[in-house]
């Protein structure tokens, strides 16, 4: 890459460039906007290069594609992403510094691309990086969501959803793809002609196709993220229009626009469901359908797309593949049901992330006949095809049963992998929720642990310590994250811990003025900065953290002058805008926030923030500056999780169950560089068995009792003293993700976390080691993964 990196000199002249001839501005009037989309061409630019050049060897060498589909792909900001990978960043600031432009300032200006929520749609944005550095051609096909799941804010500490804007501005990355564009149906009948059907839609859009190149490591390879987006196959009525009817005359596009307009709607009503379900079929034919294109393009037998084709299915959303690529394969091509199966088992992995049988979709007989007929009959086959290939499955088991088409059980029947994202949940998924399937097919689950890319995690978002690592092992740790163990020797060394907190300290600093400048809340960065950051679930506990904060609160104020060590408790995420228990804990989040953070015993020892609108970019900022990493999840409910890989990567110490890759995360970091506490997954399934077990946990923590009264007084809501009786309720008689039963361990392991804080010695040689050990936790090495064991595929670099 060194041969072809520009100068600082030719990169301003590509930026002078764009800025005259694509924005038409000049440098005078340029305002910080014309800076950044300049720029962003000019990056562009320098992609197209190694992307035209993927696709010409990957055509010319007529290699195997992976394709992932997935329904989030939370890629974040590109603009510096990108010039790092590229070898850039430098250039650019200096270039940029020329004209009094700053680097940073216009980074922060790019706006977060809203596609995706949390951990599904990181992993994959990390995955499709690092199948650039390996050299993996692969296509990601997601949908290009014109409002994402929702702008977070608060109004008197409740959550209020608003639309994302991502969009308003112009996305400098994407090239519009007006040519590739598929008729995508819905409802209508099927005619039967002997084995063949046709299948006349009553409804239909157009998915047409927008590409974002994605660069890997040092600019060797790019990929494409191809993004659908919804339009009318009927753009206008003209005759209504002229008739006065303006808005039935604009209806064809108000209806398409609705599949790509947001991520997740509401599905707690029958067209909310209606909706999700046509958003995951839209995604998933379309995708298919430009699978098919490009492979007949070079092919002529669609009998042999197992050799050239891998799809991974990104969770059950587009499960659907199964159903639509046989029918595609039947009533476009003429293969026969039979071998319609063994083709799209052959090109089919699906990756599970749940153990949470609410969160496998499952959809109405009624709903998916109406919407998707003829997929309807083809489940109905397969289902029938598999009671008859396996006789002894149990009479339980069913893709179509009690009325419902069981996704999970869809994309497990049509895979030929099914993959856990954790050795704990890879063995769980076999145990629970697929349990019977794994019996008939024993060798189908296998576990790929999710990573992380340290492109982005680490060289990106924490700079100093970046500099540090290569300061001290040398460059090329970026593509080869094992070598992070050569730090261990250093560690010994009292000037390398210095430089270690140091960096640890300026992150910090950074996050507290971010802090103060965003929510007005000052906040000490000599203080315990403890933090968890994910989407609002119960069994992600954020209930019990905060439980915790009172209890502390109120331990506090009773001896204030005790020696406590200072703490700021740091909360992110989005709770699903009908998630009604989950949106009642962010509400109490920011109730006890209001309260603790007024309080004149206790500011200097104690604070509580919870920035709104919780993103990519605002991880970035919290992640390098976390003292404590908070992964406290009901064991046996986390699939794998991957913010506590980024967390423990950039020098946090975790506290946490043993769930997803928690597990593993302690078994190279070392237990005594992990603060563990609370009941095993086997613990829990037991526990649950005593129907009085959240009584009986209250009953023996005083602690508790006196937190749950201090919220049962209204202490947090004074204005509506009542308002968490329900949550109250809930606490005493069921308490499903065992919060009562793990608070006493909690606050156990919280008192040994000021134990270790109040050695900064001991406390930085524990950071440091967890940094030195993770790196198993690359993306890289999944992906290594997936193309071994189920993939079948080899770097083309």
């Amino acid at each position: 890459m060194k041969d072809t990196l520009l100068s600082p000199a030719e990169l301003e002249s590509a930026i002078l460039t764009h800025l005259t001839y694509t924005l038409g501005k000049d440098a005078d009037h340029a305002s910080l906007y014309d800076w950044r989309m300049a720029l962003s061409y000019a990056l562009r630019d320098r992609i197209v290069g190694p992307w035209f050049e993927a696709t010409r060897k990957t055509y010319g060498q007529d290699r195997k594609r992976v394709y992932y589909l997935s329904l989030e792909f939370l890629i974040g900001r590109l603009l510096e992403d990108a010039a790092i990978n590229l070898g850039l960043r430098e250039a650019a600031e200096t270039a940029l510094a020329r004209h009094g432009v700053d680097f940073r300032a216009l980074v922060e200006d790019e706006p977060d691309a809203a596609l995706g929520n949390g951990g599904l749609g990181r992993l994959a944005a990390c995955f499709m990086e690092s199948m650039a550095t390996l050299g993996v051609p692969a296509h990601g096909y997601g949908i290009r969501y014109e409002h994402g799941l929702f702008r977070q804010r608060f109004e008197g500490g409740r959550q209020v959803e608003t639309p994302e804007d991502w969009l308003v501005q112009r996305h400098a990355w994407e090239f519009e793809r007006p040519e590739v564009a598929y008729e995508i149906g819905f409802k209508g009948h099927v005619e039967h002609d002997g084995e063949r059907a046709r299948w006349l839609p009553g409804e239909s859009v157009i998915a047409t196709a927008y590409d974002t190149p994605i660069v890997g490591w040092q600019g060797k390879w790019a990929n494409t993220l191809r993004l659908w987006s919804a339009r009318p196959t009927t753009l206008f009525d003209l005759e209504r229009f002229n008739a006065g009817d303006y808005t039935a005359a604009a209806e064809p596009e108000a209806l398409a626009r609705t599949i790509s307009r947001v991520l997740y709607p509401d599905d707690t009503t029958p067209r909310g469901k209606e909706l999700r379900l046509k958003q995951e079929f839209f995604m998933t034919s379309a995708a298919l359908q430009d699978i098919l294109r490009r492979f007949m393009t070079n092919h002529d037998d669609p009998r042999r797309l197992a050799s050239h084709v891998a799809i991974q299915m990104n969770d059950t959303h587009p499960a659907i593949a199964g159903p639509e690529l046989m029918r595609l394969l039947m009533d476009h091509h003429g293969v026969a049901f039979a071998e319609a199966v063994e083709i799209a088992q052959a090109v089919l992995g699906y990756t599970n992330h749940t153990l949470l049988p609410e969160a496998l979709e499952r959809w109405s007989t009624w709903l998916m006949g109406e919407t998707l007929p003829r997929h309807m009959e083809i489940i109905e086959r397969i289902d029938s095809w598999h009671r008859r290939t396996w006789p002894n499955r149990p009479h339980r088991v069913g893709i179509v049963r009690q009325n419902e088409v069981h996704m999970g059980d869809l994309a497990f029947v049509m895979s030929h992998k099914v993959n856990g994202v954790s050795a704990l949940h890879t063995e769980l998924v076999k145990e629970t929720v697929f349990a019977d399937l794994n019996r008939l097919h024993p060798d189908r689950i296998v576990n790929q642990t999710n990573g992380v890319t340290p492109r982005r995690w680490m060289r990106l978002a924490n700079p100093g310590l970046s500099r540090l690592v290569t300061d001290t092992i040398g460059t090329g740790w970026e593509a080869d994250l094992d070598r992070l163990r050569e730090l261990e020797p250093h560690i010994e060394d009292a000037g390398f811990r210095d430089a270690f907190a140091a960096a640890k300290r300026h992150n910090k600093v950074q996050l507290s003025n971010w802090i103060a400048g965003e929510t007005g809340i000052a906040v000490d960065p000599d203080a315990v900065f403890d933090v968890q950051i994910k989407r609002i679930h119960e069994y992600k506990r954020q209930l019990m953290n905060i439980l915790q904060t009172v209890g502390l609160w109120h331990r506090m104020r009773a001896k204030p002058g005790a020696g406590w060590v200072p703490r700021v408790k740091i909360f992110g995420g989005k709770s699903a805008p009908g998630y009604a228990v989950a949106k009642e804990i962010v509400h109490f989040i920011n109730d006890v926030a209001t309260t603790i953070n007024a309080d004149p015993v206790t500011r200097d020892l104690l604070k509580v923030v919870y920035p709104a609108n919780y993103n990519v970019s605002m991880a970035e900022k919290l992640i390098p500056a976390t003292d404590l990493s908070e992964q406290i999840s009901t064991a046996g409910k986390e699939a794998s999780g991957t913010g506590n890989m980024k967390f423990a990567l950039n020098g946090a110490l975790t506290i946490g169950t043993l769930d997803g890759a928690n597990v593993e995360i302690r078994e190279q970091v070392g237990a005594e560089n992990f603060f563990l506490f609370g009941l095993t997954a086997e613990e829990v399934v037991a526990r649950r068995r005593d129907v009085e077990h959240a009584r009986h946990a209250i009953e023996a923590c005083q602690e508790l009792q006196d937190v749950l009264q201090l919220i049962a007084e209204g202490r947090f809501s004074p204005d509506a003293p009542e308002r968490y009786h329900g949550m109250l309720h809930r606490l005493w008689n069921h308490d499903y993700f065992l919060v009562t039963s793990d608070y006493a361990a909690y606050v156990a392991a919280q008192d040994q976390v000021d134990e270790a804080w109040r050695d900064p010695d001991r406390w930085t040689r524990m950071a440091a080691l967890n940094t030195a050990r993770m790196g198993y936790f690359s993306s890289d090495r999944t992906i290594r993964g997936y193309m071994a064991d189920i993939w079948s595929v080899e770097p083309a670099l």
